[in-house]
């Protein structure tokens, strides 16, 4: 786990001051949670609770998992024999020679026939008019695992900029206090005719522009935890807990040989694309099968004068003789298929091509985290406590105090993006994979 909001100078006369307060700062900001109801409880404090929230209180992934049922349901209904038909024809119920002149009741005429039919298709479409229905079904499985990564990451990124967020005005509210530690000991050189009073105005200043940013930043984290609520399907104004850290770079993308092959398993854009070839190479069976009749097989009886005279049994079979239509269709389904077979090598290819720029992206961010934690902030510690220092015995001046306090700030801020920048690559590259690393 990543969590890096407090950093505290080394010591020295004047710096040990100064670290104390930090501390203090620190303390108050982990002791520190928003304004909620007695007794609520809040979520927030780490992505992997939200991501539990969210597989089973979006309502988005609800409606899809919906629409996967009904995909299921209509795999039956593929497979099935269309309804039988009744057939009912009244013989002599009007004209000259009806019994009751005209009366077209059932009965009332010499004769009447009853036949019951049932169409069976020819042998396979029904098995595959089943398979291009699974095959629908395999692409809402794989559109719901999509908007599953989707949200995941939309997730992933809101919480990194809400981490981001808050880790940048707890920075700002450590360097504030750093700053009353430091108007104090001007206004003591001051009084002591030591240093002009311009120095104390220009601390007044710099702490006047903090507060500036503090209400810049507390808009920023408003603007992260609408982003959070909207990616999680909650209410605006819903609150979160403290974020408390961020994820670990895993262990596994550094080696990343089997990424190919595991993508090519686990990535929902893949899913769906292999299902819609498949849907559409069972199309092009079925509409090739239509070169082969359906048969209707019907039987009943015929009633004459009040008896039933005798039963009768039909065969019924369709004539595919548009040969201009069907070979029209069969082009359309080869071509459906083509192109859904070159649709899946470009989603293969920017898969691959995404994917290798996350990494690249997430190294190079990692190794810029590592070169500010290990070099760049402890010089930037050790200079503000050489200013400070230098300040209290008059070696320095003002201006070369607010470098060095400036550069401790840079530092810090670059080390928070840093790590919230490999929080977002990591979650572009689980959303490519479709599984959690």
């Amino acid at each position: 786990m990543k969590t890096r909001f407090c950093s505290v100078p080394p010591r020295g006369a004047v710096v040990a001051t100064a670290a104390i307060a930090l501390f203090s700062a620190c303390a108050a900001a982990q002791e520190g949670s928003p304004n909620v109801a007695e007794g609520q409880l809040l979520i927030g404090a780490n992505v992997e609770e939200l991501l539990r929230w969210a597989d089973t209180h979006n309502p988005e992934l609800a409606a899809l998992g919906y629409e996967i049922d009904a995909a299921n349901a209509r795999i039956g209904v593929a497979g099935a024999l269309p309804d039988p038909t009744l057939r009912v024809a009244f013989m002599d119920f009007a004209g000259s020679d009806a019994p009751d002149d005209f009366n077209s009741m059932p009965g009332n005429g010499d004769e009447t026939e009853y036949r019951v039919g049932q169409t069976f298709p020819w042998w396979g479409k029904r098995g595959l008019r089943k398979e291009v229905a699974t095959a629908e079904m395999a692409q809402a499985r794989g559109s719901r695992e999509a908007s599953r990564a989707e949200i995941h990451a939309r997730i992933k990124r809101a919480y990194a900029q809400y981490y981001q967020a808050v880790g940048l005005k707890k920075l700002n509210e450590e360097i504030l206090q750093l700053l009353v530690d430091l108007e104090a000991l001007a206004q003591v050189r001051y009084s002591g005719g030591l240093v002009p009073q311009q120095d104390v105005i220009r601390v007044q200043v710099e702490r006047t522009m903090l507060r500036s940013e503090l209400i810049e930043l507390d808009t920023e984290r408003h603007h992260a935890m609408s982003a959070l609520n909207v990616a999680m399907g909650r209410q605006q104004l819903e609150p979160f807990a403290e974020p408390q850290s961020l994820r670990e770079v895993p262990a596994e993308l550094r080696d990343n040989a089997n990424f190919a092959e595991r993508i090519a398993r686990t990535n929902p854009q893949l899913a769906i694309q292999s299902a819609r070839v498949s849907a559409a190479d069972a199309n092009q069976r079925l509409v090739e099968k239509n070169r082969f009749p359906d048969f209707t097989f019907m039987i009943g009886p015929t009633r004459v004068d009040g008896q039933i005279d005798s039963w009768e049994a039909m065969v019924e079979v369709n004539l595919p003789i548009r040969f201009n239509t069907r070979h029209a269709r069969e082009s359309e389904a080869a071509a459906m298929l083509a192109a859904e077979q070159e649709r899946q090598r470009a989603v293969e290819s920017q898969v691959a091509g995404y994917l290798q720029e996350s990494l690249s992206a997430l190294v190079a961010a990692e190794k810029q985290e590592q070169l500010i934690t290990d070099t760049l902030l402890p010089q930037a510690d050790l200079t503000l406590a050489s200013a400070m220092a230098g300040y209290e015995t008059g070696q320095v001046d003002i201006d070369t105090l607010f470098e060095a306090q400036r550069a401790l700030k840079r530092a810090r801020q670059d080390s928070l993006r840093a790590q919230v920048t490999q929080e977002v690559r990591i979650a572009e590259i689980e959303s490519m994979i479709g599984e959690e690393l």
